[in-house]
């Protein structure tokens, strides 16, 4: 009976002409409206939504037959079940090419990325094997190419080594980067069985940029101990260490074949960039060119003994299947506590890497990828790996370009990948004894200028200098401190950004448009018409709190001041402005100090002969007015719109 006179009361107000509905009614529309949800209720609701689908999902499983949950269920955590139905042959022979392609990259670039994080060559071959099995049964990306990344791996060589040197003892460093990576696997699947991946994004995108492009020039710079051969190399990343070591390495002798067999396939390969751009039905040369250089240059070095004459070699690469790393993994190290920190940080990193990687080409292709399930699959990938003596794997975005324009399918280029690894791992070690360490090292430089993004950080600074300060704290933290100092500048300057914009919340007075009931900027729109005797303000910001509530009152206070003096307009019966009106539109809350606030604003105008308004509160604005009686003292002028409160100033 209750709900049926209440759709009758409803049909009948909507039946009203709006001239027929009193201002005083729609003034109780607002004053009247129930209570909002509780901070806790909010917080139980977003605890539902967290479960929601796990819900969904064991009502779903009950209702159906035994066979058909467990396939269901499979099909939820394995999404290879449900595209793998639909695949054909010449999916198959698009998704073999790009597999191959992708795994003449990745072979040098695992082994370069190895020697970046202090581990054995043979430990980026693990990595490029068990990870991309994992991620191709689990992933929702279909062309991300997945194995160890250059960031990643000097964020692990840079911070552990703080704690372990890897020259000292190389099997205790060994044990911290398997810990590490199980750390990192947890956290990455708890953000997504969780839904937090909200905290990945505190790492902004003016923060990726710069630390990314600050990275690329601490890995390039590492990479001349390879290049020239130097021998004694400082073990920190900042720039004034390495370049100090360079610098030093002049005294001692060093073989200038290093340099000149690295700089000449370095070349080689820039020049099969440069073809390849220019040529897109050549997009497998510069693929294959990292492959033939570590082929021909390990082929000049057999022939002419070169080895014999000074020139680095790989030496010993162990072959053979990824062996168990179980033992390893020491949760009862006394730097349990760093390495938990650590695994956090390059969790974080790697998320944001793999998932911007896999969200751009899905918007390419036209599907959705979803995050969580992301998290999730990239978590289980990396606990699955630490367990088979693989380091932190993650989306590559060189590798996935070259997937990409390969002409992949589906993830199957990744199994193709991970078996032509494995075969090489079981065949051709033995090959590579010779490989010189100088062609690694440029291996790596060719792949730098992707990270470097000098257009992006241009347009950062067109578009938000604060951004762009994050984006410079970033690469500088990282250029001349360290990698995770470099990370934590960016996120403090964000976050200093946030509370900037909070504590610097404007105000703008508005005008109404000419021929329109439409209030808007009057800094924005000039020809906006100001009201006779009302000054309309607005807040800026979605909160009036603490850090930013007396400041909004101060600025309110001068502009008014202002307004009067400008035109010297009082006479004996007091100022022309008799009503402020506060648009709180903007306002999505509001605390005890913003309440505070608007009291003393109020107790300023009245005291001046003028009068207080609200126009256009919020849920939980008008809620905690009146629960502090706030509403009674400005004689109850809340209305609904702006209008409304011009309305209003008849009756002075």
């Amino acid at each position: 009976m209750q709900r049926t006179e209440f759709s009758q009361t409803l049909q009948s107000n909507m039946a009203l002409p709006a001239n027929e509905t009193s201002m005083a009614e729609r003034s109780q529309w607002v004053l009247n409206a129930p209570a909002p949800p509780s901070t806790w209720h909010n917080l139980m609701a977003s605890v539902r939504n967290t479960i929601s689908s796990y819900q969904k999902m064991c009502s779903y499983i009950r209702g159906q037959p035994g066979p058909k949950v467990v396939l269901s269920f499979l099909r939820s955590i394995f999404p290879i079940l449900h595209w793998g139905r639909n695949y054909s042959p010449t999916k198959f022979r698009n998704d073999l090419l790009a597999g191959l392609t992708i795994a003449s990259l990745c072979i040098p670039q695992s082994i370069g990325y190895a020697t970046l994080a202090k581990l054995d060559p043979e430990y980026g071959l693990y990595t490029s094997v068990v990870p991309p099995l994992i991620y191709a049964l689990m992933g929702t990306s279909r062309e991300i190419a997945i194995g160890p990344v250059a960031v990643v791996s000097l964020l692990l060589s840079s911070m552990i080594q703080k704690l372990i040197d890897p020259a000292i003892d190389p099997n205790g460093y060994r044990k911290l980067v398997f810990t590490t990576t199980f750390f990192a696997g947890i956290f990455q699947a708890a953000f997504g069985l969780f839904r937090l991946g909200f905290l990945v994004d505190f790492l902004s995108h003016a923060a990726i940029v710069g630390f990314m492009g600050g990275a690329a020039i601490i890995i390039g710079l590492q990479q001349l101990k390879g290049l020239f051969g130097i021998n004694h190399f400082t073990n920190k990343t900042d720039i004034i260490s390495v370049m100090k070591s360079v610098w030093e390495s002049v005294d001692h002798p060093w073989n200038p074949r290093n340099f000149v067999l690295g700089c000449s396939f370095f070349i080689f390969i820039l020049f099969t960039r440069f073809l390849g751009k220019r040529n897109k039905k050549l997009f497998w040369l510069p693929a294959i060119s990292p492959l033939v250089s570590v082929m021909l240059s390990t082929l000049i070095v057999f022939l002419t003994r070169a080895d014999k004459s000074g020139v680095n070699i790989v030496r010993h690469i162990k072959g053979g299947l990824n062996p168990s790393s179980i033992n390893q993994i020491d949760l009862n190290s006394p730097h349990i506590g760093a390495l938990a920190k650590i695994g956090l940080v390059v969790a974080a990193v790697a998320l944001t890497e793999s998932v911007a990687v896999g969200r751009s080409f899905a918007s390419m292709k036209g599907y959705h990828l979803d995050g969580n399930k992301e998290m999730v699959s990239l978590g289980f990938m990396n606990i699955i790996g630490c367990f088979t003596s693989c380091y932190v794997a993650t989306g590559s975005f060189s590798r996935t370009v070259v997937n990409f324009t390969a002409g992949c399918e589906t993830l199957a280029s990744n199994i193709v990948m991970a078996i032509v690894v494995l075969i090489s791992l079981q065949c051709l070690t033995k090959l590579l004894y010779f490989t010189p360490t100088a062609i690694l090292a440029s291996i790596i430089l060719s792949a730098l200028p992707g990270l470097i993004d000098i257009n992006e950080a241009y347009k950062i600074w067109k578009v938000d200098k604060l951004d762009f300060l994050a984006c410079v704290g970033a690469f500088f933290g990282v250029l001349f401190a360290s990698v995770e100092l470099g990370l934590l500048v960016a996120v403090g300057i964000s976050f200093t950004k946030i509370i900037w914009i909070s504590i610097g919340a404007g105000t703008e007075t508005l005008g109404r448009l000419p021929g329109t009931d439409v209030f808007c900027d009057a800094q924005q729109y000039p020809m906006a018409v100001k009201i006779p005797g009302v000054a309309i303000i607005r807040v800026k910001s979605s909160l009036l709190c603490f850090s930013n509530a007396n400041s909004v009152r101060e600025r309110i206070l001068k502009w008014i001041s202002r307004e009067e003096a400008k035109g010297n307009i009082e006479d004996n019966t007091g100022s022309i402005i008799q009503l402020v009106i506060l648009d709180t539109s903007n306002l999505v809350s509001i605390d005890t100090s913003g309440i505070a606030s608007l009291e003393e604003l109020h107790k300023s105008l009245v005291s001046s002969g003028k009068h207080l308004a609200i126009a256009n509160p919020r849920w939980q604005v008008i809620y905690k007015l009146k629960a502090t009686n706030f509403v009674t003292r400005i004689g109850g002028r809340v209305f609904l719109t702006i209008g409304e409160a011009i309305d209003c100033k008849l009756d002075f």
